[in-house]
């Protein structure tokens, strides 16, 4: 019988939650059994999973779960180099060569346990079956806003914190963006997809004018001067081999009205970052980079931004994955399979 033991998240700021007291009572109902830890700090009670009837465990014990559960969670665990024997859902950052996910690997081959990556989980397809892409645009763009709203007033962005929920957000925001007076015109490339969607949805709920691009209108390779032309760029694609660059080094100092790039994809230490202004993620407690003085420019690159709207996006997330947990049984679209495919191949690649 499957074991899903849903672990309190150890990072900070971080309470977003994979499953919702809902998505419990129905793997319980398919005869999976459920554990899920105490947690004082997430975005969904304790208590409403207690009213699941599933098992309640300690705050962090996972690491004494039986051997054959599956540890659900959705960020890291802590570095503290232990070998990990169980199976865990989570998403690890470790496919792509980054030194911090070769590190967790060999933790997996010393322990032998596997790493079952949210972000591998493909359909037929190829299509992820869950993502948080969404709100991570609707957060990314709000704190984009903050950062031009706060270049009006001659400051930085201020810290950032979560909101209880998406109108208290935009209520927030609102008045920032009231305070700045005219609203800034915003270019989104990605427009088509989740993060883009989200982005843009948020901008219109500010009156914010928005132009959206996807790939047909970055086919050419660029150079792109209409990015240039707006106030705010955000970047909603995950880039690769081909992917343009859409803000390069020079123009910091060119001629532009854009003062503030909202890096929502966050990847500046890829090879292929398409705005290469920039060399390291932004923080909660220091939202925007200021990377040119005259004239000014600030990139905002948050890389946990749905963790701004945990209810929202804890249970949004989690509704477009429990068809995937409900197969944790029987596989019957092979999603589990080709996750356990991908972490062998990796990790035969580790040695």
């Amino acid at each position: 019988m499957t074991h899903l033991w849903v672990r309190a998240e150890q990072r900070e700021n971080e309470t977003r939650v994979g499953i919702t007291p809902e998505g419990v009572s129905t793997l319980m109902a398919q005869g999976i059994t459920v554990t899920v830890e105490a947690c004082g700090t997430r975005a969904i009670e304790t208590a409403d999973y207690v009213a699941t009837g599933c098992a309640i465990a300690a705050m962090h014990s996972w690491p004494d779960a039986p051997e054959d559960a599956i540890i659900f969670g959705l960020k890291e665990l802590p570095e503290d180099g232990t070998p990990l024997r169980h199976t865990h859902i989570m998403f690890g950052h470790a496919f792509k060569g980054q030194i911090s996910g070769q590190i967790l690997l060999r933790r997996f081959q010393a322990g032998g346990g596997t790493l079952l990556d949210l972000e591998y989980l493909t359909n037929d397809t190829g299509r992820r079956v869950a993502a948080f892409g969404y709100w991570a645009g609707f957060a990314g763009a709000a704190v984009a806003l903050k950062s031009w709203a706060a270049q009006q007033r001659g400051t930085f962005c201020a810290p950032v914190s979560p909101y209880a929920n998406a109108e208290a957000l935009k209520t927030d925001l609102a008045r920032d963006m009231q305070a700045a007076g005219n609203a800034p015109t915003t270019l989104i490339i990605g427009a088509l997809g989740r993060v883009g969607t989200g982005a843009a949805d948020l901008c219109k709920a500010m009156n914010a004018p928005v132009t959206g691009w996807d790939m047909k209108e970055t086919a050419n390779g660029g150079p792109f001067p209409e990015i240039l032309s707006h106030d705010i760029f955000l970047n909603c694609i995950l880039a690769g081999p081909q992917t343009p660059v859409f803000v390069p080094k020079s123009a910091l100092t060119a001629p532009r009205n854009l003062s503030v790039i909202g890096d929502i994809a966050c990847d500046p230490d890829s090879d292929y970052n398409p705005v290469p202004v920039y060399d390291r993620a932004t923080t909660w407690t220091a939202p925007a980079l200021r990377v040119h003085e005259d004239p000014v420019m600030d990139v905002m690159a948050i890389d946990n931004l749905p963790s701004m709207l945990p209810l929202e996006s804890s249970q949004d997330f989690a509704g477009q994955l429990l068809p995937t947990l409900s197969q944790l049984d029987g596989d019957q679209d092979g999603v589990w399979a080709r996750a356990r495919a991908t972490f062998a191949t990796h990790m035969a690649a580790l040695g």
